[in-house]
Formats: C-alpha cells, sequence, structure tokens
C-alpha cells in the first residue's frame, strides 16, 4: 500500500465513524436526502430513483441515480462520503445482472421497470413447515370421510370383485 492509499484509508476511516452507511446496489431504489444551502438559509432536499451506477474508488467513491421526472430522464452523480448528504434510504431491492445500468437511458415505461428482489425469510424451521402441511392433509381426509362409515371398505370403480367360492 502506497503513502497516497495510506492516507485516504485514514481520512475515510475518520468520515464514516460518525456515519451510519446505507448499504445498497446498482437496481436499488433509493432516497437520497441532500442539504442545500440557498443563500443563508440551509435546506434539506429529497431525490428519489434508481441507481443506475456506483463507482468504488475509495473517499472518491460516487454513485449515480435515475429518475423521471415529468416525463424527463433527470440523473444526479453524488459523492458518497461527500458531508453536504445527509441520509440515503433503502426504497425497494431490484432485482439485476449488470453493475452498470446505462441500458435503462434509452427505455420508458414498463421496458424501463426493474423487478424487486425477494430476501428470503431466515430461521423458518421447514420441519415445522412439513407437520402443518400433513396435519392439513389429515383434516381434508377426515372431511372427506365425515359421512361414511369407517368399517366400509373404499370402493373401487376400476375392479370388480367377484366371489368364488
Amino acid at each position: 500500500m502506497d503513502r497516497i492509499e495510506e492516507i485516504e484509508k485514514k481520512h475515510l476511516d475518520q468520515i464514516t465513524s460518525g456515519k451510519k452507511v446505507t448499504v445498497f446496489f446498482p437496481g436499488d431504489t433509493i432516497r437520497v436526502n441532500v442539504r442545500i444551502v440557498e443563500g443563508k438559509r440551509q435546506r434539506v432536499q429529497a431525490f428519489e430513483g434508481v441507481c443506475i451506477a456506483k463507482k468504488r474508488g475509495g473517499i472518491n467513491s460516487s454513485f449515480t441515480v435515475r429518475k423521471v421526472s415529468f416525463g424527463e430522464g433527470v440523473e444526479r452523480v453524488f459523492q458518497l462520503y461527500s458531508p453536504n448528504l445527509e441520509s440515503i434510504d433503502l426504497i425497494r431491492s431490484g432485482k439485476v445482472r449488470r453493475a452498470k445500468l446505462y441500458y435503462l437511458r434509452e427505455r420508458s415505461g414498463k421496458s424501463a421497470r426493474i423487478n424487486e428482489k425477494i430476501k428470503k425469510k431466515l430461521g423458518v424451521n421447514v420441519s415445522s413447515d412439513l407437520g402443518k402441511e400433513q396435519s392439513n392433509i389429515d383434516v381434508i381426509e377426515n372431511k372427506k370421510n365425515v359421512g361414511s362409515d369407517p368399517n366400509q371398505k373404499p370402493q373401487n370403480d376400476n375392479k370388480k370383485e367377484t366371489n368364488i367360492e
């Protein structure tokens, strides 16, 4: 590791020590709250859209967010460790197979949609679920046999019984 990387790592640790960094990936829908200074006033502006690219470069990391506003595509590039970033909220996770989603620029409408990533539940006991299913099957079978005599043999329509003595 050369001297510049050591200095960047030191500053990066210093910046992230007080902040909670949200983990997100390209394809995720995020809301970025940015501090904006207008004259003497300061306010927070939200920008919500799909993250189409993420550039990982240590302290110089950035990400691009795209949204369609009044029929016009708007993209904005944010520095990940900027002091002007108030917060990054993850709205929903997208299921994509690319790191850079620049192809969304040419698309509009339904073709520009991204499928949602469905997270699997952790801690589900599979054997208990199977037991519930088996008990449900038993209940259904009992409902079918409610009106019948328990000593009666089940009728087989396909086979003919013959009594030969």
